[in-house]
């Protein structure tokens, strides 16, 4: 993938003196150092006996590093545990008392350590800084302290322009420039770079980026570091450009550094100014987010903590970087002196480099030759930038009038009072009471909206959640009208941007998605700013649809971002066929189980080709299209919830109706349904081809072969189909659920870690629009092809029969233990709250009448199924729940053998083969184009699926 190869072509860029250069993956030839894993001896085939092929055997360096590295003084760590601190402590003791000593005079490479051996140097009383007795300049003390002498990035590896040849059809513009760590100690308080940071990536008017969007030169714009390590960092600048960008890069980049001057201006200048004033605004967005921190995921914090114990004290590892202070004029200016030309590093890439037409900008490599980088293939060449180019470069003749830094921000929020503080509702407030076991209330039901409403009472933070979701059967009409619908979403994305970007900033968020069935609206955050962010993205919905229908000549802008959009849309479509092995694979088989559902060439035909040429997209058809299904004949559902009371709540429900909700809704029988097709089982796969699959134990075969001539992998997904969710119930359901979960390591186990057959290897459950049900075991594989794929993968499924078979039952006792409390885990954030419940809403929407009502329960009563008699299922029982039939271990092992038996060994198994073969074997795939039973193309697919019936789409609740 191009984003693997141009990490390494960075690395290979780098000095070859410093680790950072080294191969990072690693394989057989370089961990042996030239050893080669083919060359076995003549007549041995014994894997474990290969000749090093002049390499050396790893073992001794092996056992060398592990000794010079892994002892007590490399060691940090944090423990997180319900127990009491004595009980850890025990633990702790226990488990870690044996791990080595560090050796004598060790020292960590981390900032608390060495400041404590006095290798860091502590500032003298009164100074803020070291600094140098000669110049005066600041002292970074750890760069380059690490490996010194070596230094990865020097001289010789930057003020260098080079150009790469990306593998899909994508183009990019990168700026890296060598600055200090993050976290040395003359920048980790007053942190400058999160101001430089904030500003060149800003998206308001008058920023770089709103100028190069306006042009139409790029996508989009991000500023962050591109490498952060021990003792060097990139700080970097990623911009992607359209087409039309990378013929007009010399300006891009122009631009760019210009971009640079005037923000390097303000600071030098203007020491307590406009930049201090942006300091002050982070630091106070810093520190709200840090006080209304959610609680995560405890291994993620516990990793994240035992990290920062390097480089914090243990009473801050809390804090870590929220902890900002003042704003230090002189350290600003001290880090933006690295942003030269000189000192950095200026990386195009795009499929068009090296065509003449390219050649005549003045940014370009032309001097230099081709290269190709050894280890995954980079095609780049690369030259010094020139000495006039530089000097233009890092003071500009001129700036851009229109380039202006942003204004203050006013979405940050000033009440942060919580309602349920409120006196109306403290009086209701019960201490008892686990507040996340209280479900929504319907609020608004009426026949053009449900809405429904929760105020907060468990996590305390002064952030709303507001879900609307516009159902439509207009989205999915045709091909053209989808299409549409997306390019309207990339549209409205880009032109929302210099408004809601500072909401963005202050922890205001929207997201405007489309889906086959629906139009979906978030607005998520602070619970002060989001109505008025709510009034902007509605009420600007509606006036950039009524431009749109004026046309391009009313508003060139627009077109020019409508186009944009309609061109990104054909590359990231176009860019489907460059997918890994076992994605085209899964889509190929969605393909075939699904309908109604159109391919990835129906969405290319229209827009582009002798069709497309035809009868164009235009930017008026979009916006009709777009209020077609967003003010037109719709069914709404939302959810209010968080830091929202009723009476706001019905204020959104006011705003919605007012804007989207004028015609009368939909019918039920216009609501769009999608559904499942149940596969053939043998039997009736031989009545649809005349005769069973050739050689193969599966009824169906799909097959494709990948689309790049240097895709090595192979991949096999078998898909073996159950049954609709209706006719599983809860009982099959979690059934299916507790044998994907038992499945996965015994699947990784063999065919993954014993039989090596690839790196990808999984077994899952799968499922699909129209609550279709799947047991998937899926391998990809650059050593063998995918029929052999296919048997291992049979093989392992009898084998696996076997392992349950000899599963004793408190081993299924065990394991349903684990899958239920997995699925009855509490949510310990909003967030994870609200994407529960409105999953739930949502899926009622597709049914009729009868089931519109969301079961906010469902998950529990799940779970109960695989609650058994005697508390050795993990809980307690409830025998009025549905689906509460089976009582003990033995009862479970009995009923998942049989489930195992009826929908993966028996005759009746209804089994599909999605196979994708790389291009070497493309004849395998010739031969099989035509045979019984095996599809070749998406044509095949239609014709197979004329013979199929759709399972049924009742909920199963």
């Amino acid at each position: 993938a191009d984003n693997w190869r141009s990490f390494q072509l960075l690395k290979h860029g780098s000095s070859h003196d410093h680790p950072f250069s080294k191969f990072g993956c690693g394989n057989y030839n370089t961990l042996t150092d030239g050893g080669d894993a083919t060359n076995k001896e003549e007549g041995n085939e014994d894997e474990s006996d290969v000749a090093f092929g002049g390499g050396s055997s790893p073992r001794e360096d092996l056992i060398k590093f592990w000794t010079e590295k892994y002892h007590a003084g490399n060691l940090r760590l944090c423990v997180v545990g319900r127990g009491s601190l004595d009980d850890l402590q025990k633990v702790v003791e226990d488990t870690f008392g044996p791990v080595r000593p560090p050796p004598a005079n060790f020292v960590a490479n981390g900032i608390v350590d060495q400041i404590e051996a006095g290798i860091l140097k502590v500032p003298a009383e009164g100074e803020s800084h070291l600094r140098d007795g000669s110049t005066g300049d600041f002292i970074f003390q750890t760069e380059h302290m690490t490996y010194s002498p070596n230094v990865a990035f020097g001289p010789d590896e930057l003020g260098l322009i080079r150009e790469v040849i990306p593998l899909q059809e994508s183009r990019t513009l990168k700026i890296f420039s060598a600055v200090p760590p993050l976290d040395d100690p003359v920048l980790r308080e007053s942190r400058p770079f999160r101001v430089l940071s904030h500003l060149v990536g800003h998206e308001a008017p008058g920023s770089l980026h709103h100028l190069l969007m306006e042009e139409g030169w790029i996508n989009s714009l991000a500023s962050g570091t591109g490498i952060s390590s021990s003792d060097f960092c990139l700080a970097n600048i990623a911009i992607t450009l359209t087409p039309k960008g990378m013929q007009e890069r010399d300006q891009v980049l122009a631009k760019t550094w210009q971009w640079f001057a005037a923000i390097k201006d303000a600071v030098m200048n203007d020491p307590h100014g406009i930049i201090e004033q942006y300091h002050n605004e982070l630091k106070v967005i810093t520190d709200t987010s840090f006080k209304y921190r959610e609680m995560g995921d405890p291994t993620d914090f516990c990793s994240a903590a035992a990290d920062r114990l390097f480089d914090y004290e243990p009473e801050k590892i809390l804090l870590g970087s929220a902890e900002v202070g003042d704003y230090d004029v002189e350290v600003a200016r001290a880090f933006l002196e690295r942003l030269t030309p000189q000192n950095s590093l200026v990386v195009i890439t795009g499929p068009e480099l090296g065509d003449e037409e390219c050649e005549k900008s003045i940014v370009s490599a032309r001097d230099g030759s081709w290269q190709t980088e050894e280890r995954y293939g980079a095609k780049y060449r690369q030259v010094r930038v020139p000495d006039t180019l530089a000097a233009e470069w890092n003071h500009p003749t001129e700036i851009d009038p229109r380039l202006r830094l942003p204004g203050l921000n006013e979405f940050i929020p000033e009440d942060l009072s919580l309602r349920c503080d409120d006196p109306e509702h403290k009086a209701n407030y019960d201490p008892d009471f686990d507040y996340r076991k209280e479900h929504p209330k319907l609020l608004v039901d009426t026949p053009k909206l449900r809405m429904w409403h929760k105020m907060d009472r468990t996590f305390r933070v002064p952030k709303t959640s507001i879900r609307l979701q516009l159902t439509s059967p207009n989205i999915y009409r045709s091909p053209r009208t989808i299409t549409l619908s997306r390019i309207f979403q990339k549209v409205l994305s880009d032109d929302l941007n210099s408004y809601v970007y500072d909401a963005s900033v202050a922890g205001c968020n929207y997201r405007v998605s489309v889906v086959p069935s629906a139009y979906r609206l978030s607005v998520s955050g602070y619970s002060e700013k989001l109505p008025h962010l709510l009034d902007v993205v509605t009420s600007r919905i509606a006036s950039l649809i009524e431009e749109m229908k004026e046309g391009d000549e009313a508003h060139p802008f627009l077109a020019d971002i409508f186009h944009k959009a309609k061109d990104n849309l054909v590359r990231q479509t176009k860019n489907y066929i460059f997918e890994s092995p076992y994605e085209t694979g899964s889509y190929n088989l969605r393909m075939l189980l699904e309908t109604p559902v159109w391919h990835v060439n129906d969405y290319i035909g229209e827009m582009e080709g002798p069709d497309a040429e035809a009868e164009p997209l235009t930017m008026k058809e979009c916006a009709e299209i777009a209020e077609q299904c967003l003010f037109g004949r719709s069914k709404a559902v939302s959810l209010c919830i968080g830091n929202i009371d009723e009476k706001g709540s019905k204020e959104v429900a006011g705003v919605i109706s007012d804007h989207f909700l004028k015609k009368r809704p939909l019918i039920d029988d216009e609501t769009p349904r999608f559904h499942t097709l149940r596969m053939p089982n043998q039997a009736e796969s031989s009545k649809i081809f005349g005769s069973p699959p050739e050689a193969s134990e599966v009824p169906m075969i799909v097959e494709a072969v990948a689309h790049s001539e240097s895709e090595e992998n192979n991949s096999v997904e078998l898909f073996m189909q159950t049954a609709s969710s209706y006719e599983l119930g809860y009982e099959g359901l979690a059934i299916q659920e507790l044998i994907g979960s038992m499945a996965y390591n015994s699947a990784f186990n063999q065919l993954r870690t014993k039989e090596q057959l690839g790196y990808i290897v999984s077994a899952f459950v799968k499922k699909s629009t129209g609550g279709g049900n799947a047991f998937c075991v899926l391998v990809q594989s650059s050593n063998t092809l995918p029929p052999a794929l296919e048997e291992r993968c049979l093989k392992w499924v009898e084998q696996f029969r076997q392992e349950m078979e000899e599963m004793p039952e408190e081993r299924f006792a065990m394991e349903a233990a684990a899958v239920r409390a997995n699925l009855l885990e509490k949510d310990i954030k909003l967030s994870e709250e609200i994407s529960s419940v409105w999953g739930e809403i949502l899926m009622t929407v597709s049914h009729s009448e009868h089931f519109k009502n969301p079961v906010f329960d469902r998950v529990e009563n799940f779970a109960d199924v695989l609650t058994l008699d005697g508390n050795n299922g993990g809980g307690d029982r409830d025998d009025s729940k549905p689906g509460s039939s089976i009582k003990t271990a033995a009862d479970l092992k009995k009923k998942a053998l049989e489930f195992y038996d009826r929908y993966f060994m028996s005759p009746e198994r209804r089994a599909v083969s999605s196979r994708v073969y790389n291009r070497k074997a493309k004849d395998i795939f010739d031969r099989n184009v035509g045979k019984p039973g095996v599809i070749s193309s998406y044509d095949d697919a239609r014709k197979v699926k004329q013979h199929l019936s759709a399972l049924p789409t009742a909920p199963y609740w």
